[in-house]
C-alpha cells in the first residue's frame, strides 16, 4: 500500500444512522478520501490488528487516528481502546470516543485505559457534523502525531 492509499481514519459505529451522519460530516469537511469503517469492535481489532480478512495488510499500514463509539456489538468500545493502548504497535494512534454517552464511569474508564479524547454525541445535526468536522481537522491536520510508519 502506498502512501495514498493510507488509511487516515477508522471510524468505529454501530448505528447506520450516526455512521452515515459522520461520513457525511468528514465528507462536508474534505476529509473523507482515506476512511474504513467498522461495524462493531471484533471487527476494528481485526482491521487495526491485521487479522481475518485483513490479514495482507500490514500494521504500520493503520489509520492516523480512531473515532470510536463506546457502546459496540461483539467487543465494546472499552475493550477495543483496552487493546490498541496495550499493544506498542498501536498506542500512540490517537483515539477519539466519540459516543451518546456521558456517564462518568464511562469518561473516567476512557481517560484511564489512554483515550486522548472523549467527545458527547450532540443530539442536534448540525453541532454534530461541526464537531466531526473540528474533530477531523485537528487530528489529521494540526495534532503534531510520532511517526507510526518509520
Amino acid at each position: 500500500m502506498n502512501e495514498s492509499n493510507m488509511i487516515e481514519i477508522l471510524l468505529v459505529e454501530d448505528s447506520p444512522e450516526d455512521m452515515a451522519l459522520t461520513l457525511r460530516a468528514l465528507k462536508k469537511a474534505n476529509l473523507a478520501n482515506h476512511i474504513h469503517t467498522a461495524r462493531d469492535g471484533a471487527e476494528a481489532l481485526e482491521f487495526i490488528f491485521c487479522e481475518g480478512a485483513n490479514a495482507r495488510r500490514r500494521i504500520e499500514e493503520g489509520p492516523k487516528v480512531i473515532f470510536l463509539d463506546l457502546k459496540l456489538p461483539k467487543v465494546d468500545g472499552l475493550d477495543v481502546l483496552k487493546r490498541i493502548k496495550g499493544d506498542p504497535r498501536t498506542r500512540m494512534i490517537p483515539v477519539v470516543m466519540l459516543t451518546s454517552s456521558k456517564e462518568q464511569n464511562d469518561v473516567l474508564e476512557s481517560y484511564g485505559l489512554g483515550v486522548n479524547s472523549y467527545i458527547v454525541k450532540p443530539v442536534n445535526f448540525e453541532r454534530f457534523v461541526a464537531a466531526v468536522q473540528q474533530l477531523g481537522l485537528y487530528w489529521l491536520l494540526l495534532n503534531h502525531s510520532p511517526n507510526q510508519r518509520g
